[in-house]
């Protein structure tokens, strides 16, 4: 607890310093930001030349926002549900293995998003 009129401590660290052994003297500069980038960059090219067949990422469902007021937005869900894996002819433990993403708990409430869901993975087959 702060005790008596003393200012609010309110400090904003942004700056990072390097360490020395009479304290933080020096601001870090970050000159090296372009080559860093280049490196990510060639990262993620090797990883995708590795798993060659395979996308980077999980092939997730088209899912509705909750709440009334985004329920017209589509974006990607977490996995697909196991009666649209039964609809597309995958089995659960086979489509984590070929790069599908798998939600157990999700149930689908329509059979629009079921349709539109089941289209996607016959697609990726």
């Amino acid at each position: 607890m702060v005790k008596h009129n003393n200012v609010l401590p309110n400090i904003h660290c942004h700056k990072k310093y390097c360490e020395s052994s009479r304290g933080p003297l020096k601001v870090r500069l970050t000159l090296n930001q372009a080559s860093k980038k280049k490196t990510r960059r060639l990262a993620r090219a090797a990883k995708a030349a590795a798993i060659a067949p395979r996308p980077l990422q999980l092939l997730r469902p088209a899912v509705h926002c909750p709440t009334q007021r985004y329920s017209s937005k589509v974006r990607l869900g977490k996995g697909f549900t196991l009666e649209e894996l039964k609809g597309a002819g995958f089995t659960a433990r086979y489509a984590r293995t070929v790069g599908i993403a798998v939600d157990h708990r999700r149930t689908n409430k329509s059979a629009e998003s079921l349709a539109l869901n089941v289209a996607r993975l016959e697609e990726y087959k």
